[in-house]
């Protein structure tokens, strides 16, 4: 289930917002209270008693009128400050340097680094570093939120939008596509994986690397699997003969797959990355997730255990 609440902030865009949150809830408390204690006052107080005529009428009483519209403008005028004040912390006015570009795709999410690692699903950052990030989608319009770091943000076909992305804390925040974009989108999940500047520096010289060569005889045997089905296709293995003519200017329809085993879960959060998990996706993927673009091979049980030895030894 999705736990993290915006009420536990963990960066300053993420404080900011909350701040204003709880800006709001106090005001809106104190007009909802205000009402019903205003009425436990004068409904008593000025109510009709047997021998009394009518009470005065105060219609056109300015300075009545001057303060029952006054409080609501400077109420309003605080609410509109405030909410201004936190946009200008939680999201940057243009984007100059880019630290990091966040693509949706129905279900999933690509993250590309200036570095040129392209990572799917888990987001991996430095702790206390602020980066621009560049959002953008692939097909519909899809809304990338962490809660405890920041604000929702679409993310529109055709258009770059931009946000801080900021941790305080070592640690997993758990994040989700909340724009409703199609069968999956339910199961379009992300994780954020802070970690201080030296372990990011070092996961990031890791993924860098090109995709590890098969040793073992079923390793192989799931390589040429892979290729025989065109798996390259959809998915970049980067160092891999299949995917050298792509260079630069391949189209990514699905996740990068350079450093598969490496990831927790896979399949935008519907599974566990284990081989049992694997091997029931690849039996057929639409099984798993109802609405998935990746086929059904209709591969043999060996075919299966072939491949999945071959993918989960992508580290």
């Amino acid at each position: 289930m999705f736990s993290h609440s915006v009420l536990n902030p963990m960066s300053p865009q993420g404080q900011a917002i909350s701040n204003l949150f709880i800006f709001l809830m106090i005001a809106a408390g104190a007009l909802f209270a205000g009402l019903p204690l205003t009425l436990a006052y004068t409904l008593p107080k000025y109510r009709h008693r047997p021998g009394q005529g009518d009470p005065p009428q105060t219609y056109g009483v300015l300075k009545m009128e001057l303060v029952w519209t006054t409080i609501p403008i400077l109420l309003l005028i605080g609410v509109f400050g405030a909410t201004i004040s936190t946009m200008r912390i939680a999201q940057p006015n243009a984007i100059k340097t880019v630290d990091l570009t966040v693509i949706g795709h129905q279900w999933w999410w690509e993250y590309r680094y200036p570095n040129g690692v392209v990572a799917a699903n888990i987001l991996h950052i430095p702790t206390g570093r602020r980066l621009n990030v560049a959002l953008k989608s692939a097909d519909v319009i899809h809304s990338f939120w962490v809660p405890e770091l920041n604000g929702k943000m679409d993310a529109v076909p055709g258009q770059t939008n931009s946000l801080w992305l900021e941790a305080d804390k070592p640690g997993i925040y758990e994040g989700a596509c909340v724009e409703f974009c199609g069968t999956g989108h339910a199961w379009m999940r992300l994780s954020v994986v802070a970690q201080p500047p030296a372990q990011f520096d070092a996961w990031l010289r890791q993924q860098a690397r090109p995709a590890r060569q098969p040793s073992t005889a079923m390793q192989k045997a799931g390589a040429r699997l892979f290729a025989q089905y065109a798996c390259a296709s959809c998915h970049l293995l980067r160092g891999r003969p299949s995917n050298t003519h792509l260079g630069s200017k391949a189209v990514v329809i699905a996740p990068d797959l350079t450093h598969f085993a490496s990831r927790p879960f896979f399949g935008g959060g519907v599974l566990d990355n284990t081989p049992a998990n694997l091997v029931t996706w690849l039996h057929d993927p639409n099984l798993v997730k109802q609405g998935v673009h990746m086929p059904n091979f209709q591969l043999t049980p060996s075919q299966i255990h072939e491949l999945t030895a071959y993918l989960e030894s992508l580290t």
